[in-house]
């Protein structure tokens, strides 16, 4: 079975690794106040871009964390913070009954909880799993099986927000699994986000973030090209992007991930395009929209073709950083 769910995984198209970013080193004992005895640990796999900040959060509503991480320098703050790192998912099990993963594709997904020292390894029956994960609905559903062979429960909870929402503690969580148990995750995914919201059997958590990010990649798109427009037709960017926003062209890209620098402050296109969701990721999430849409003979016209752009985009970045320093000004003249 595990082999079997590796297959699906790489056949999702899921190429797309995402560039880790040391985290910012702070104190976290500073801002966690926490009564020890309370509450039980949690385990937490998988602290990059947005697992550093969740797990933080958690952190923050006092709940002792058992992390770990394959780049293990993404580990040093919460060691620092007196937080337990373990050296595989499979220690994270043995050390904790409620875990959440969070993961960049469905085979990192796969190899957490079905690999050599995987979760499943030492899983305790009765443990709660939660990936929030943007992996295949199918792979949810696969893992969730195994899952419960071993006694214990699997919830998909994919997330919505971005880096900032994962900070400030408001993201959206799409929760899919036994609506039972739903209680208990919403109990740690609140800690997190502002919205939890139960979407059915598992699977379905992955389903409404796969159209939330179809419709993401295409609206931003969109903001883009209207911006861009709007600027070499002698617009202010400010001012275009206010008139978009009191106006039938408003959307979550252009009112709170505006893509143009100077517009507005706290995203990634204030910072240099630094610390926001990656090209990569988004080309990934794509690929499953095709993916799903192959399966279901759904026709998503906009949706490939802006699988095609962003495919595009990581292309170019990827052979403009193999390009010599020396050779770059020239090539970009040309």
């Amino acid at each position: 079975m595990a082999a079997s769910l590796r297959l699906r995984g790489a056949a999702s198209g899921l190429r797309y690794w995402s560039r880790r970013q040391p985290p910012a080193v702070a104190s976290l004992a500073a801002v966690c106040s926490r009564s020890m005895a309370s509450k039980t640990p949690v385990g937490f796999i998988g602290v990059g871009n947005m697992g550093n900040p969740m797990a933080k959060n958690l952190m923050k509503h006092g709940y002792p964390l058992i992390i770990y991480d394959v780049f293990p320098d993404a580990c040093k703050e919460f060691l620092d913070a007196g937080e337990q790192v373990v050296s595989s998912p499979a220690d994270v099990a043995e050390k904790a009954d409620r875990i959440i993963t969070m993961l960049p594709t469905s085979i990192n997904a796969i190899e957490a909880y079905s690999g050599a020292n995987g979760i499943l390894k030492k899983v305790k029956k009765g443990s709660l799993l939660i990936d929030s994960s943007t992996i295949d609905p199918m792979v949810s559903k696969e893992l969730a099986k195994e899952v419960e062979k071993m006694g214990a429960v699997f919830m998909d909870a994919p997330v919505s927000g971005g880096v900032g929402a994962a900070r400030s503690g408001n993201l959206t969580f799409m929760v899919g699994g036994v609506e039972e148990e739903f209680a208990a995750a919403q109990e740690l995914l609140g800690c997190m986000g502002s919205n939890v919201v139960y979407c059915g059997a598992v699977g379905t958590g992955q389903a409404a973030k796969i159209c939330n990010n179809l419709l993401l990649a295409i609206s931003m798109i969109g903001t883009a090209e209207a911006m861009n427009l709007g600027i070499r037709l002698g617009l202010d960017p400010k001012l275009l992007a206010k008139i978009l926003n009191m106006s039938s062209g408003r959307c979550w890209s252009s009112d709170t991930y505006n893509p143009v620098p100077g517009v507005m402050d706290g995203v990634p296109s204030a910072n240099n395009y630094q610390g926001g969701f990656g090209t990569t990721l988004m080309a990934k999430d794509l690929g499953l929209a095709q993916d799903s849409a192959t399966s279901t003979k759904s026709p998503i016209l906009l949706g490939s073709q802006a699988h095609q752009i962003y495919r595009m985009i990581c292309e170019i970045r990827r052979l403009n950083f193999q390009v010599p320093r020396r050779f770059k000004h020239q090539t970009l003249r040309e």
